[in-house]
Parts: C-alpha cells; structure tokens; sequence
C-alpha cells in the first residue's frame, strides 16, 4: 500500500509541474493574443494546477495511521480533498470558460489582425507536456488494470483511487481542450470572425463541466460507501472460506475506506463446536490472519446463527 500510495503522489507531483509551467505559458499567450479558447485554456490549466495541491493534500492525510478518534483510519479524507478538487475544475474551469466565451460571443468582437503565433506554440508545448503528464497517469492506471484484469478506461472508472483518477481526467480533458482550443483560434484567424474563439472557449468549459461532474459522482460514492464489484466481493467470500475453521460464508459485507483500503465484515460457520470462549479467540486469530491481505486495513468476523435448512453464500 505505501508503494501506491507513492506511485499515486509521483503522477500527482508529474502533473502539478506540467499544469504550472503550461498555466503561466497560457496566461501570457491569452493576454497577448486576446484569444477567448486561449484564456479558456489558461483558467483551466490554473484550476488543474490549483486541484493537484488538493490531490496531494489527500494523499498525504489519507494514509495517516488509525487512532482513537478514527479506528479505521483517514482514509476516506482522499474522497473529501478530491471531492473539492472536482468541485474546483467546475468552478474555477468550466464556470470561467463558458462565461467568457458567451460574453465574447454576444459581443461580437471580430480581433482582426492579431499575431496568434506564440498561441499556436503554446498550445504545441501545453500538447507535449500534458501528454508526459497523462502518460504517467496511464501507466499507473495500466499497471494496476492488469493486475485486476481490467481494462484501463474500466478501471480508470472503477479504481478506489480518487488522485490517479483525477489526474487521467483532467489531463484527458486537458488534451481534448487543447485540440479544440487550437481549432477554435484557427477558425477565427482563418475567417476574421471571433464567434469561432468564442464557441471554443464555450466547448472547452463544457468539457470540463461534465469531468468535473464525473470526478464529483465517483468521489461521491466512495465517500458514502462504496462496497466494490461483484468480482471483488466474490473474490473475498473465497479467502475467507480458505481460512483454517471457516466451514461457510453465511454473510459478507465489503466497504472502501480510503484508498485501496476494505473493510471486511463476515458472518461464518466454523468447523466443530467449541466453547464460547475459544470460538472468539479462533475468530480472532481468522480476523488477524485476513488483514495481512495488502488492502483489507480491519476484518471483523462473527458466528452466524445456526441454520436447520443448511448453510448459504449472501
């Protein structure tokens, strides 16, 4: 867990330098070029920037270790910080985006003889630089689909993960905005008529509205508890009937608390009918036993009650 969580900060920190760099590149080239899809680019790169620290602030206080005041952990904080790093790229990215490029559109500014060249080159190096940026992102994202037999988007989707999540996202969208940033400024240039810029800023905000919603959903979720796929679940009712004394799975319930963190919740029929006392301390030891698993931080395991019509899965 603590190499994820390390690979997870390093996509995080790659991302933080490629938004910073590209945001003050951005900035200059849309204040240069007066272009709106370039100012859109630049208030999305900033909101990108400004969501990294969010995102690293989550891996930092997520992976803090149980105490009194939280027995399971921190974990479900990373929701919490990514949660505003959505909210963030809504506000701050699509909000600004969109309304600038309907003010431009209403009106009518035509910026005719304006130098979009440092435009075209910054938007080359933005292409460049988000895409090492979303490379590292895609490979983390690879890496851990394979081993969970998923495909990437899937697990993209899927993963308990929200800062390697929010990283593809953004920088997908980054790449998606750049394109269309670009095809925006060369329409206006092309024909003189600004409404092109405009309906591209407008694009590239709603782009980001409907990330940010995505990212905001999935957050959502993990935060009021999320229980994982039927793969999963499946794939737990098996270890826990290959302990040593387990006979049956009567109940199982699986809950994410943080990142790659479960916690286990079992009812179980064990082998023979020892007395009360050894029983707690034979599901103690099963208890001990399920959370050296990497990614189950607490199990709790219970007798069920006895069954006349015989022992079932749930």
């Amino acid at each position: 867990m603590v190499k994820a969580e390390g690979e997870s900060t390093l996509t995080v920190l790659v991302a933080f330098g490629a938004n910073l760099a590209i945001a003050i590149a951005k900035t200059v080239a849309a204040v240069v070029s007066g272009s709106a899809s370039m100012l859109a680019e630049a208030a999305h790169s900033w909101s990108d920037t400004g969501n990294e620290v969010f995102l690293l602030i989550a891996n930092r206080r997520s992976v803090r270790p149980a105490d009194d005041n939280r027995p399971l952990g921190y974990g479900r904080e990373a929701y919490v910080w990514s949660l505003l790093a959505a909210l963030g790229l809504f506000v701050v990215g699509a909000s600004v985006s969109i309304w600038h490029g309907v003010s431009d559109l209403l009106g009518g500014e035509q910026g005719e003889g304006r130098d979009y060249t440092l435009s075209y080159a910054v938007l080359a190096i933005a292409f460049v630089l988000e895409g090492i940026s979303f490379l590292q992102a895609v490979r983390q994202l690879r890496a851990e689909a394979q081993r969970l037999d998923r495909d990437l988007l899937t697990h993209a989707l899927e993963t308990s993960d929200p800062t390697v999540r929010a990283v593809f996202a953004e920088d997908a969208a980054a790449l998606i905005g750049i394109v269309i940033a670009a095809a925006g400024i060369g329409l206006h240039e092309a024909t003189g008529v600004a409404a092109w810029d405009a309906v591209g800023s407008i694009l590239v905000g709603v782009l980001l509205g409907v990330v940010a919603v995505l990212l905001i959903d999935r957050n959502r979720r993990f935060l009021t508890g999320e229980s994982g796929s039927a793969e999963l679940r499946a794939a737990a009712i098996a270890r826990v009937q290959q302990l040593p004394d387990v006979a049956s799975v009567r109940y199982l319930r699986l809950e994410f608390i943080g990142p790659k963190q479960l916690f286990l919740v079992a009812s179980v029929d064990l082998i023979g009918d020892d007395a009360e006392s050894s029983v707690a301390r034979r599901l103690r030891r099963l208890e001990r036993e399920l959370e050296t698993a990497p990614y189950v931080v607490d199990a709790l395991l219970t007798v069920s009650e006895p069954d006349d019509s015989g022992s079932q899965q749930r």
